[in-house]
């Protein structure tokens, strides 16, 4: 589903770029709005949220494809944590779905699909172990390494029920937004991935912005 946010970029609080194969990690407040604009257009942004006040209650795909009786997420997803939370819900939309099953590169997943001599490449996994280091304080290692959203990111069901990576349906300037119904931690490898079209080869920057609670 299409819908547009009346929010002006001029008036978030806070405003950053997350380069092309980068990582981000922040604390989104209850009642705060956050967008992922895809800058360039074809960008996979591959995230995973967690319960601020707990980050073992973490975001489910199960759960969240379960309660709303569609694989892809849009306007009106509520993500659902592993207990049952509401961590955010998607309030605007411009891009019209993105995927939760095709999970996150990593290098065993390279080697997998593509070659051994892909095994060495970055990958979504390496970002997610980065920025936890660089915030220990949290806790966290790749035991909190989970199924993920991949905002931007086309991944069809065929009719035989397996998955396909496919050119992307985003572009530049194509938004995605949220609003956090609790402080929920974000995590966002910005996808490095270079075998596969998720992000038509070419690896972009991602803009994240942040209103404060109305």
């Amino acid at each position: 589903m299409i819908l547009e946010s009346q929010l002006s970029a001029d008036n978030a609080a806070y405003r950053e770029i997350i380069p092309a194969g980068g990582y981000w990690m922040h604390e989104i407040g209850a009642g705060e709005t956050f967008r992922i604009l895809d800058l360039e257009g074809n960008q996979a942004v591959d995230t995973l949220f967690y319960n601020a006040s707990d980050p073992a209650d973490r975001y489910s795909a199960t759960d969240t494809i379960r309660e709303q009786g569609n694989v892809f997420l849009s306007v009106g997803t509520e993500l659902l944590s592993t207990e049952g939370n509401v961590l955010l819900e998607i309030v605007a939309d411009t891009c019209g779905r993105h995927d939760t099953l095709g999970g996150a590169c990593s290098a065993e997943s390279n080697t997998v699909r593509y070659s051994l001599d892909k095994r060495s490449m970055h990958s979504c996994r390496d970002s997610y172990l980065l920025a936890m280091a660089l915030n220990d304080h949290l806790g966290m290692s790749k035991r909190d390494i989970t199924h993920n959203i991949n905002f931007f990111m086309n991944v069809p069901v065929t009719a035989a029920g397996g998955l396909t990576f496919e050119d992307g349906i985003s572009s530049a300037g194509k938004y995605v937004e949220m609003v956090a119904r609790t402080a929920t931690i974000a995590l966002i490898s910005n996808c490095p991935q270079l075998n596969n079209p998720c992000n038509a080869y070419n690896p972009t920057p991602v803009e994240v912005l942040i209103w404060a609670a109305a």
